[in-house]
């Protein structure tokens, strides 16, 4: 560039204007060659992102601060107070130096802070799955214990509640097993297609279940109405009852009779055969027998409790020990919340620090290259340096002495050179 312009001078003047840009004439190549090596590495996009990030800013402001420092040695001899203006030169060299150390020192602040915020986050965030694992495995219990907390007083059976229970699915299972092959026949006879045999066997299960805990069910009314001489009730229990010793015996004890059918004519060579009473006479007294032993030895105190969940009322068969408290089976998650809500306050710090981390040292860098473009025009620094936080950065104006001051009035930093005292 500086060769171009100097063809271009008269011939007399060649010699003089080349030794006055001496100075400043290998600024351009060696600007080239930084810029050049900074910004286009060799090597993969790492290197170009690392190259960029560690080196860009710091090799803009070199570049700045080498014109402002050269172009200041033309202005020497015509500046007052020379002795100042090079100590504002130096201590701009040294808020120069200081900002990319401060640069490079904020870059692995930013790392070491995002690293920590996502350490946190992703320890935060194995915390919620462990807990609300935990949960799948605590909250039947816990529904279990509010459930009796709720519903129940001390002096509840519940040997006698968890038996009536397990007796129930207990002769579910073993009905659904023997009714399955009937109600397979019944309903392929009726649509025409093989039902499955899972969802069937679920649907039978579920409804003999209930159908065996209701039978517990009314015969708890038919005792309470015997106890109480209710004579209306006591008809009405006795035809239900009989009603379900019906269906029970005619679909499924009766398949129990019919399975020992065979070992019965084996064993009397054959001369006893049952017949269509015989057979539903020992269904009827194996229902009987087996009803009767389960109700005296559990039924009768397991199906008032059974009764009192279904119909939602606090039994108490007992001692009175007060009102029940309620157990909240989710109170894990409102803790967490609780805890995301006083935590906001802390993630906000760190969300500022992280900021202040990444813009800062920047801002660091273009004031002090501003310091050098304003030194080298007005003698005083457009900024004192450096900012002590992001938001001193970003509400700091430029020193009072960097605005419209003459150049005739040097200050190094506006802070070498005092203010003479106002006379009093």
């Amino acid at each position: 560039m500086f060769e171009s312009l100097l063809q271009n001078l008269p011939e007399a003047w060649r010699e003089g204007a080349a030794f006055l840009a001496g100075l400043v004439s290998w600024i351009p190549a060696w600007q080239g060659h930084v810029l050049r090596t900074v910004l286009t590495p060799d090597g993969s996009w790492v290197v170009l992102a690392a190259s960029w990030t560690l080196l860009g800013l710091p090799a803009l402001l070199l570049v700045v601060a080498i014109w402002s420092t050269m172009l200041s040695a033309y202005t020497l001899p015509f500046r007052s107070g020379r002795g100042a203006y090079v100590r504002t030169l130096a201590f701009s060299w040294w808020d120069a130096g200081r900002g990319i150390a401060v640069y490079w020192a904020g870059i692995v602040k930013f790392v070491l802070l995002a690293a920590g915020l996502l350490w946190s986050g992703l320890r935060y965030a194995v915390v919620v799955v462990l807990r609300v694992a935990g949960s799948l495995f605590t909250t039947p219990a816990a529904a279990l214990d509010w459930t009796a907390k709720r519903y129940f007083k001390p002096g509840v059976p519940w040997l006698a509640f968890v038996l009536i229970l397990g007796w129930a699915a207990l002769e579910a299972a073993i009905f659904t097993f023997t009714l399955r092959p009937t109600m397979y026949e019944v309903l392929y006879d009726i649509t025409g297609a093989a039902p499955n045999t899972i969802v069937l066997s679920g649907i039978l299960y579920a409804f003999l279940f209930l159908l065996i805990a209701g039978s517990f069910a009314v015969i708890h009314a038919l005792t309470e109405a015997i106890e109480q001489r209710r004579i209306k009730d006591i008809l009405g229990m006795v035809i239900v009852e009989l009603l379900v010793m019906f269906f029970e015996v005619i679909f499924l004890y009766r398949e129990l009779i019919d399975a020992i059918t065979p070992w019965i004519a084996q064993q009397t060579g054959g001369e006893v055969r049952l017949g269509l009473f015989s057979t539903l006479a020992i269904a009827s007294f194996g229902w009987v027998g087996i009803r009767a032993m389960t109700w005296f030895l559990f039924g009768r105190y397991g199906t008032p409790a059974l009764m009192a969940i279904l119909s939602r009322q606090t039994l108490n068969m007992g001692s009175d020990a007060g009102a029940p408290v309620a157990s909240e089976a989710f109170a894990w998650w409102k803790e967490m919340v609780d805890d995301l809500k006083r935590e906001q306050a802390w993630l906000r710090g760190q969300a500022d620090r992280l900021a202040e981390a990444l813009v800062l040292p920047m801002l660091q860098l273009l004031a002090a290259a501003l310091n050098f473009a304003l030194v080298l025009v007005s003698s005083r620094p457009a900024f004192e340096l450096p900012f002590r936080s992001l938001e001193e950065a970003m509400t700091r104006f430029p020193a009072p002495g960097a605005r419209g001051a003459s150049s005739r009035e040097p200050a190094a930093r506006g802070r070498l050179v005092p203010e003479p005292a106002k006379e009093s």
